[in-house]
């Protein structure tokens, strides 16, 4: 079964936060807030701490984004997201958290659209989390 993703504006959008450590999940949903952005309207979270959660949430459908911890385990947000990606005909953008600038090509590997390094900034993941959000606005989840 498979539902859209709320077109900004019409209902909160779905957010999968993936982490085996409680503390990250948390980091991120604080640095991320519940508004990113105006236009992209607030986001409620899916919190994940084993990868069977995520693959099972995301082939549910309805989630829009899945922010994923790089360094998580025993299965890294790196190999979830390459695993989501090669699974879900229109899988939602990924973000992985990356410890070292470095794993960008880890990342890139992947397939995430985005990286953002881990303490988690403020300052830069609301754009970055919006900025995803409105490129999958409206996409439906196709399962493949």
């Amino acid at each position: 079964m498979s539902s859209a993703a709320a077109p900004a504006g019409t209902g909160p959008r779905s957010v999968v936060v993936f982490s085996h450590r409680a503390e990250v999940r948390d980091a991120v949903r604080t640095a991320v807030g519940t508004h990113p952005a105006a236009d992209v309207g607030p986001v409620r979270y899916l919190e994940c701490a084993t990868g069977a959660e995520v693959v099972a949430a995301v082939d549910g459908g309805g989630v829009d984004l899945c922010i994923l911890d790089g360094e998580a385990q025993p299965t890294g947000g790196m190999g979830i997201g390459r695993q989501l990606k090669h699974e879900i005909t229109d899988c939602p953008p990924v973000l992985v958290l990356i410890a070292r600038q470095a794993d960008r090509w880890l990342a890139h590997w992947s397939m995430a659209e985005a990286t953002l390094a881990h303490p988690v900034d403020p300052l830069v993941a609301p754009e970055v989390v919006a900025d995803l959000l409105r490129t999958h606005a409206g996409r439906p989840a196709v399962h493949g």
